[in-house]
């Protein structure tokens, strides 16, 4: 697993597998350690779409996202529940990441999509407010690769229903993290 989203490789080195990177992620980190307990449901079903972005740009990503908006949007939930786009060529740095994801709010918006999907956010810098960098906490959104994950907030009101204690999530999260540790957190992608 990749600690940061890089641009390139050194010559003759193999070309990262940004997809696999973020599948064993998927697998190993979100429904292994149990972070989300609504994705092993969709995963088993094969709901959930991955896409990987060649974006070099903010506006070519916000592009992308669009398409990819309204492609859930059209798209039977029985064939894609959720959509990642993964672009690990464009937003390396967190802080930038983080200032894209108001115009991503706004496309939302913009595609009049407010109240039917939702952007969420990983990253391999991913820092809450507050937290040091190396705070394990921030783990629980940390992906190999700069990541724009596409709700469906049906299926996010559905997850919360069956869930009633979403605080509890988080909570769970941040423990099974501490109690994994730095260590335990690269062992799991080695």
């Amino acid at each position: 697993m990749t600690e940061s989203a890089g641009t390139g490789s050194a010559p003759g080195a193999p070309a990262p597998d940004y997809i696999g990177d973020t599948s064993r992620w998927l697998e190993r980190a979100v429904i292994g350690l149990n972070l989300c307990p609504f994705a092993k449901a969709v995963v088993t079903k094969g709901q959930v779409r991955m896409v990987l972005s060649e974006a070099r740009d903010a506006a070519s990503l916000l592009e992308t996202l669009g398409v990819e908006l309204l492609h859930l949007r059209d798209t039977p939930v029985e064939a894609t529940d959720t959509t990642l786009i993964v672009h690990p060529h464009v937003l390396g740095d967190f802080l930038d990441y983080n200032d894209f994801l108001e115009h991503a709010d706004a496309l939302v918006g913009e595609l009049e999509l407010e109240g039917v999907l939702q952007v969420a956010s990983f990253h391999p810098q991913y820092q809450f407010a507050g937290s040091a960098p190396d705070d394990i906490a921030n783990f629980t959104n940390r992906s190999p690769w700069p990541t724009l994950h596409l709700l469906r907030e049906d299926s996010v009101s559905r997850a919360v229903d069956a869930f009633p204690d979403p605080d509890a999530i988080v909570e769970r999260n941040i423990r099974t993290l501490e109690d994994l540790g730095h260590a335990g957190w690269r062992k799991l992608f080695d």
